[in-house]
Formats: structure tokens, C-alpha cells, sequence
């Protein structure tokens, strides 16, 4: 009997995922990650909170397979949460699930296996895999579900973890587990979506990094794209790409941040046309899949939820460049692009430089 060592968040997503590799003859593991204090509000349990865990060892109780809770929280504040503040003190608009899934959640999850003899690793996230190892090369997939694809997230893993990584729930939709959940009777089965961002427990991102980092709101000027002064900014931290209210700027039409200078500490704001962006430098490149070539046509998404669209992919040494066929809403350097051939992900890599209006 193959064995799999499960990461279990808490919620219906990863519970539905131990209780089909069980049904499907694995010896199932649960691993639970403490990566943040424990608190709710507003109704929203946060993944991988204490509170969180204990869900998941009850549900694994409940399935009759072992569980463990392991506390990385130094791990996950030098990996996760110090990056991300660092990001948007930079003017940067960071995804920390990946970072977490890059630094985090999967070296662990591997970790564990090696440790407790097990062949596999395996989550909820809604996406696939192709081929096998002992095959020479194993490739990730879009989840069959477009509205809870989640491969965008998952294009970091290295080449180990996706030759042994399960993912139970790409065939899947999520009315699919939650009627699953419902079935079994699980606690989870009607628990909400995760937030967002799992350490930021109402939202306010401002109050977050303020008070991690105290002099990231500097102030300083918003002009427009002719470099007319409109205003004063409260701290480049507080704006992102396309960003729309709180600006504080009164005009006959709507303004939208279109560039963020961090050497100036000035923000840019333009019509919602100049924050669409058509061609931008990506680096910190992972490839699952060999890059096709030097010039390549790939349909390429920015944002998780967004649909990837086509576009042409100029790989360098160390970097790449991606140009849209047509421009895009609000590309921001600190925001993952990840390259697709069909459903298979090619690879990705981070947002450094948008060519934003007359910087050519």
C-alpha cells in the first residue's frame, strides 16, 4: 500500500483530498502547518492558523487516518512575511500563497515524506499532473474546473516535488467537493473560502505593514503621466497598479495609478487606458516544461483568476520578456506571469519591469 502525506489546511479542499487517496487504497498521513497566530473574524478561520489545525485533526479523526501539526511560524515570517512587507515597501505587489507554496508548504510537505517513509505528497489545490518520474518528466496541468483552476500557484515546484505530488482535486469542481463534504457529514463542508492572505485577519494591508515596518509611509508626490502635481501620497505601500480609490485626487474623470517610481517615491496616475499594459521583463524564472525556444507563442496570466491570454515570450539567460498581443489591466512588477501551452503550464516567473506609456 503506497503512502501519502497530505497537507491539510483546514478546509473542505484538502479534507476531501485525504478522504479520496483513503478511499483509493493510499495509507494516508495528514500534515497541518501552523504558519500564523490563531484567530476568526467576520466568519473567515484562517488556513493554517491553531484554530485551523484543529479543524484538520478532527476531520482526520473523523476519516480514520493520522494526523500532525507542525509549527513553522519562524520559517513562514522569514520566508513569507518579511518579503512580502519588504515588496510593498518597494512599491511591489507580491503573491505570498506562492511564496509560501515555493518556501514553505512543499519543501515541507517533502520533508515530512522523507522522513515518515511515504512515496507521495498531496494537496487540495485544483489543478493536475502528467507523466511520472521514472517517465523522465512530470508536468503540471490546469484544473479541469476554470473558476478553482489553481496551477497558476503552483508554477514554482521544482522537479522532485512535482514527480511526487498528487492532486486529487483537479477533476474536479467545487460544488463537486463541497457535496462530498455534505455527504460525509464533514464540519468543513460548508466552512467559507479562506481570505485572501491568511496573516492579514481584516484586510487592511496598510495597518499590516505599518506595523511591521514603521517607516514605509514616507510620503510623497502623485503626478500625472506630464508631470503635473495632483497630490501627496501617504506611503507607495498604500497603491498598486490600477489602483482606483484613495486616491484623494478630485477630477472630472476617474484617475487610476498607472506607475509607481520608488527612486522618486512618486506615484503615476493616468486614464484606466495607461494602466493597461502590453509588454513587460519577468525574472526569477522555473520552467516545468523546456522552454519551447529563444521566441516563443505561449497565452500567459498575471493573476490567478484572470484568463491567460496570448501572448509571444522572449527567454534571455536569466530572464524573459512577454508581450500581449494585446495590452493587459494592470500588470505590477512583483506579480507572478506564468507561461501555458493548452492546459500545460510551461513555467513563470516575476514581474520586474512593466514598459509602461513613453518609456520606450
Amino acid at each position: 500500500m503506497p503512502k501519502v502525506i497530505v497537507g491539510m489546511s483546514g478546509g473542505v479542499d484538502s479534507s476531501i483530498a485525504a478522504y479520496m487517496l483513503r478511499e483509493n487504497g493510499f495509507e494516508v498521513e495528514g500534515v497541518s502547518f501552523v504558519l500564523w497566530e490563531a484567530r476568526t473574524r467576520n466568519d473567515f478561520t484562517t488556513c493554517c492558523s491553531l484554530e485551523a489545525t484543529a479543524g484538520a485533526s478532527k476531520t482526520a479523526e473523523r476519516l480514520g487516518i493520522r494526523h500532525t501539526s507542525l509549527d513553522v511560524r519562524e520559517d513562514f515570517i522569514e520566508r513569507v512575511i518579511e518579503p512580502f512587507v519588504d515588496s510593498y515597501t518597494r512599491g511591489m505587489t507580491p503573491n505570498p500563497c506562492i511564496l509560501c507554496n515555493r518556501h514553505i508548504k512543499f519543501p515541507f510537505l517533502l520533508h515530512e515524506a522523507e522522513k515518515r517513509g511515504a512515496e507521495f505528497i498531496a494537496t487540495g489545490h485544483y489543478a493536475r499532473t502528467a507523466g511520472r518520474l521514472a517517465q523522465g518528466a512530470v508536468f503540471l496541468k490546469k484544473g479541469t474546473d476554470p473558476k478553482k483552476d489553481q496551477s497558476y500557484v503552483l508554477y514554482v515546484l521544482g522537479r522532485e516535488e512535482l514527480g511526487r505530488l498528487i492532486l486529487p482535486l483537479g477533476e474536479y469542481s467545487k460544488r463537486d467537493v463541497r457535496e462530498i463534504a455534505r455527504s460525509l457529514k464533514l464540519e468543513a463542508a460548508d466552512r467559507p473560502e479562506s481570505q485572501e492572505i491568511c496573516f492579514i485577519e481584516d484586510r487592511n494591508y496598510f495597518k499590516f505593514i505599518e506595523k511591521l515596518s514603521p517607516s514605509a509611509g514616507d510620503p510623497g508626490l502623485i503626478m500625472d503621466s506630464r508631470g503635473k502635481v495632483l497630490g501627496m501620497h501617504k506611503g507607495i505601500y498604500r497603491y498598486t497598479i490600477g489602483q482606483r480609490k484613495g486616491l484623494g485626487i478630485s477630477a472630472p474623470e476617474p484617475f487610476y495609478v498607472a506607475k509607481i517610481d520608488t527612486v522618486k517615491n512618486t506615484i503615476y496616475v493616468g486614464t484606466r487606458e495607461d494602466a493597461r499594459i502590453r509588454e513587460f521583463l519577468i525574472g526569477d524564472l522555473n520552467w516545468i516544461m523546456p522552454s519551447p525556444s529563444s521566441f516563443f507563442r505561449a497565452t500567459v496570466k498575471i493573476r490567478s483568476m484572470m484568463e491567460d491570454r496570448p501572448a509571444f515570450v522572449e527567454v534571455f539567460d536569466d530572464s524573459a520578456r512577454v508581450i500581449f498581443d494585446e495590452p493587459q489591466w494592470a500588470p505590477a512588477p512583483g506579480q507572478s506571469a506564468v507561461f501555458y501551452n493548452g492546459d500545460m503550464v510551461i513555467g513563470g516567473g516575476i514581474i520586474e519591469l512593466c514598459m509602461y506609456r513613453g518609456s520606450e
